[in-house]
């Protein structure tokens, strides 16, 4: 899959050859400078004023004034540019100005996330921008208990905060009903891809009214998520935010090469010499971010390991406690890649390679968010050079190696060498007479036996 820059940009070609997307409806010429342009209702102003905004950053600039116009929008743009308050601030100064009372069941807004930690932090922007408004927002997701979340709709909601699974579920009971819906936010939705819920998003659009405004927004935009921008959006204004340097190269990346063994020692020297003030660890494995979280409890570092086996409750405490700096050290798999929006991460250690190359981007995008600076480190152990000659491969660069790498334990060069093959794993039966059948038995029975101590050793080693 190409980077976000490149895959926008071949979109945004493809657009103008396939002619969806009228010429004299692409970008503004004049881009947004300062919230004050804007004209929106005064609760909002003061609620930035509040958070000390006052220069929008380009996706905010290009997305708010179109958006402000009733007009649908294509954004491509990565993660950590701002893209929430480019939607929440003109969804929450149409729906702010009408003093309209929230409908039982029957939300005017709905924003559609594909994590639970996303869907939250959503659902954080816009109590923020719109604390001055009397507007009900509901957020609605997997791994808790459907029944708060019930009774808020039953209350009624003006926004409506979902993750795709549960909104269905509650749609299917009754819950939910979407055909008084103005207006729908799609975000992250290569994400959604990533995560199979394609199927549910188009069952979740075939419930949308015709009449509504669409915001649309993804960090890429391979073939199947521009065919369902296509049947989403309806004369949209294309935002192609390519920032002038991408995530990956504001970021100082450091590789080292180092076993297994010697991860967790590197680790720590890393995190007390680097003065590493929040750092996230990448685990390839729940268990591994598990057992590795607790040996750096012991040896003294603040560390909490969040990942998908976690609940809710526990999760939500993990990154709250990251959030304000009451733990150094967050240990995650890459169900938290993208569902982390903390600021002032100071480095990304990749304690395992990923196995796929879009996801090294995910992670290290972690640090060096909103234009500032980051450092992601790398461990790569002999067994994982694959996985790291796909990333270089990807990203077009290959990882420049850190200062002071560890000593290499030279490999053995008497070590056998795994085979390989399904032959080499079986002993199948060969055909003959009655002897060699019971003999053959004999043999299988006996391959069996000395097989099992290995495969629990396999297992063993992959979890």
């Amino acid at each position: 899959m190409p980077s976000g820059g490149h895959a926008c940009s071949e979109v945004f070609r493809l657009a103008m050859r396939r002619r969806w997307i009228p010429k004299n409806n692409l970008l503004r010429k004049t881009f947004l400078k300062t919230f004050d342009e804007l004209d929106l209702i005064a609760p909002l102003k003061r609620a930035i004023a509040d958070e000390k905004y006052t220069t929008p950053t380009p996706i905010q600039a290009q997305t708010i004034p179109a958006a402000l116009e009733g007009r649908d929008v294509l954004g491509c743009a990565q993660t950590g540019t701002g893209k929430t308050a480019a939607f929440a601030l003109p969804i929450l100064n149409e729906i702010g100005g009408e003093h309209r009372k929230a409908a039982p069941n029957r939300p005017l807004v709905l924003v559609l996330a594909p994590t639970r930690e996303l869907a939250i932090q959503i659902g954080e922007s816009f109590a923020t921008y719109g604390k001055h408004l009397r507007l009900r927002q509901v957020l609605v997701y997997g791994g808790v208990s459907q029944g708060n979340q019930v009774r808020a709709l039953n209350r009624g909601a003006h926004i409506l905060v979902a993750t795709p699974g549960r909104l269905i579920d509650l749609m299917d009971q009754g819950h939910i009903d979407l055909r008084q819906l103005e207006m729908f936010v799609l975000d992250e939705a290569d994400r959604m891809l990533d995560m199979g819920f394609l199927p549910a998003l188009r069952r979740i659009i075939s419930e949308l009214p015709n009449r509504r405004q669409s915001l649309f927004f993804s960090a890429t935009m391979p073939p199947k998520i521009t065919e369902l921008s296509q049947s989403l959006l309806r004369d949209p204004v294309t935002v192609n935010v390519t920032p002038k340097s991408t995530s990956v190269e504001r970021i100082a990346q450091q590789l080292y090469f180092v076993e297994k063994g010697g991860k967790l020692k590197l680790l720590e020297k890393i995190l007390v010499d680097e003065k590493a003030d929040r750092a996230i660890v990448f685990t390839r494995t729940k268990r591994g971010a598990n057992v590795l979280a607790e040996k750096l409890d012991r040896n003294g570092f603040k560390a909490v390991a969040i990942h998908g086996n976690k609940s809710q409750s526990a999760r939500q405490r993990a990154l709250e406690a990251f959030r304000r700096n009451k733990v150094q050290v967050l240990v995650a798999t890459d169900v938290a890649a993208r569902g982390i929006d903390i600021d002032g991460v100071t480095h990304v250690v990749n304690y395992d390679i990923p196995n796929e190359p879009e996801s090294y981007v995910h992670r290290i995008g972690r640090t060096g968010r909103a234009g500032a600076e980051g450092v992601a480190i790398s461990f790569c152990s002999d067994a994982e050079r694959g996985e790291l000659r796909e990333i270089e491969k990807f990203i077009s660069l290959k990882l420049p190696l850190a200062p002071n790498q560890p000593p290499q334990q030279p490999r053995d060069p008497n070590a056998a060498k795994p085979k390989s093959g399904k032959g080499a794993r079986r002993a199948p039966f060969r055909g003959g007479g009655r002897a060699n059948r019971s003999g053959s038995h004999a043999a299988a029975a006996g391959s069996q036996t000395s097989r099992r101590p290995r495969r629990k050793q396999r297992a063993k080693q992959i979890n």
